[in-house]
C-alpha cells in the first residue's frame, strides 16, 4: 500500500471547505481535523494519509483552495502502514494509478538540487581536479570519481523543470550557477594543469601522446547524443520514481564534468583541437540533457493524465 502523510494548517473560514474536498475522496485515509491548535501559522491542524494513486488530485484541490497561501500544506513519504481500508481506498482498485508520481514530491526533489551554496561550486570545482587527473593518467576510474562527485546534473534538471513550467527565473538560476561553475572548474583545472605541466608530472603515454580517456573525450559523436539521450530519459524517470540507483547511472553516463576538464588540460597542455573538442561535447551533453529532460517531464505528466483521465473522467488528476 503506498502512502503519503499530508499534514495542513488551516485558517478557520477555510477549514470546512479543505475537509469535504478530503472526505469525500476515497483515497484519503485517516482524517484527522484539530480546531484551533497550529500555531505559526494559527489555525486548524489538519492531518491524513492519501493513497498515492489519487494524490495528485487531492494536492491539486487543496491548492486550488489556496490553501498553500492561507496556511500551509507538508508532504511526508509513508515507509509503512496497515489498513483494512488501504488497498481500495474504500472503493475501487487504484490500478495503474497506484505507481502514478505524486508531481509535488517530484518537484520538490528537483528543487533541492536546485540550490547553489558555495558548496555546488566546491564540488564542481573537486570534480575537475578529479578529472584533470585521470585524463594526465590514463585512468578511467578517476574520470567515473568525478563524474559521480559533480553536482551539474541537479542544475540541468532544475533548467528542465523551469522549461516545463515556464518559470524564467528558475532557468535563470540554473543557467547562471551551471554557467559560473563550469567556468570557475576550468579555471581552476586549468592552473593544475599548468602546474602538472611545468613539474612533468603528466604520465609518459600522456606525454607520447598516447590518451586514450581524453581522445574519448574530446571526440563528439553519435553516440554523444544516443548516452546524453537516453541519460536523459532515465534521470528524469529515475526522479518521478525516487530511484537513487539509476540516478547514480545517469552521473557516471554523461560526460559534462570530464569534458570541463579535458578543455582545461588541453588548453594548458596546448592542444587546441582537442580543446574544441572537448568544449563541443560539454555543449552537446548540456544541450541535449535539457531538451530531453524537459520532454520526458512533459510526456509523463501526459502520459498519467491520461491515464487519470480514462479511469476517472475529466476530473482525474494530473
Amino acid at each position: 500500500m503506498d502512502l503519503i502523510h499530508v499534514r495542513a494548517v488551516s485558517p478557520p473560514d477555510l477549514t470546512e471547505r479543505v475537509v469535504a474536498l478530503l472526505a469525500d475522496n476515497p483515497s484519503v485515509l485517516n482524517l484527522i481535523v484539530q480546531p484551533g491548535v497550529a500555531r505559526n501559522p494559527d489555525g486548524d491542524a489538519i492531518s491524513c494519509d492519501v493513497l498515492t494513486g489519487g494524490a495528485n488530485a487531492v494536492l491539486r484541490g487543496m491548492r486550488e483552495v489556496r490553501l498553500d497561501q492561507l496556511g500551509s500544506i507538508v508532504v511526508e513519504p509513508v515507509d509503512m502502514a496497515f489498513s483494512g481500508r488501504g488497498g481500495s481506498g474504500g472503493g475501487e482498485e487504484p490500478g495503474p494509478l497506484a505507481r502514478a508520481p505524486v508531481w509535488e514530491q517530484v518537484e520538490a526533489r528537483i528543487r533541492a538540487d536546485a540550490r547553489y551554496p558555495p558548496s555546488f561550486y566546491l564540488y564542481l570545482v573537486v570534480a575537475g581536479l578529479i578529472g584533470s587527473v585521470g585524463i594526465v593518467t590514463n585512468s578511467q576510474i578517476l574520470i567515473v570519481g568525478a563524474m559521480v562527485v559533480g553536482p551539474e546534473y541537479g542544475a540541468i534538471v532544475s533548467i528542465a523543470l523551469g522549461i516545463d513550467r515556464g518559470e524564467r527565473r528558475t532557468i535563470r538560476r540554473g543557467l547562471r550557477a551551471l554557467g559560473a561553475g563550469l567556468l570557475l572548474t576550468v579555471l581552476v583545472t586549468f592552473l593544475f594543469s599548468l602546474l602538472i605541466r611545468g613539474f612533468g608530472l603528466q604520465s609518459q603515454a600522456f606525454e607520447a601522446g598516447l590518451r586514450p580517456v581524453s581522445d574519448l573525450i574530446n571526440t563528439p559523436n553519435f553516440f554523444s547524443v544516443a548516452v546524453a539521450t537516453l541519460a536523459g530519459v532515465v534521470g528524469i524517470v529515475s526522479l518521478t520514481e525516487a530511484r537513487t540507483s539509476a540516478l547514480l547511472g545517469v552521473f557516471i553516463s554523461v560526460t559534462t564534468i570530464p569534458a570541463a576538464a579535458a578543455i582545461a588540460v588541453s588548453v594548458a597542455f596546448t592542444s587546441w583541437q582537442e580543446a574544441w573538442g572537448s568544449l563541443v561535447q560539454l555543449l552537446v551533453n548540456i544541450v541535449v540533457l535539457v531538451a530531453v529532460g524537459t520532454g520526458t517531464l512533459r510526456c509523463q505528466r501526459a502520459i498519467w493524465r491520461r491515464v487519470a483521465l480514462r479511469r476517472q473522467g475529466p476530473g482525474g488528476p494530473g
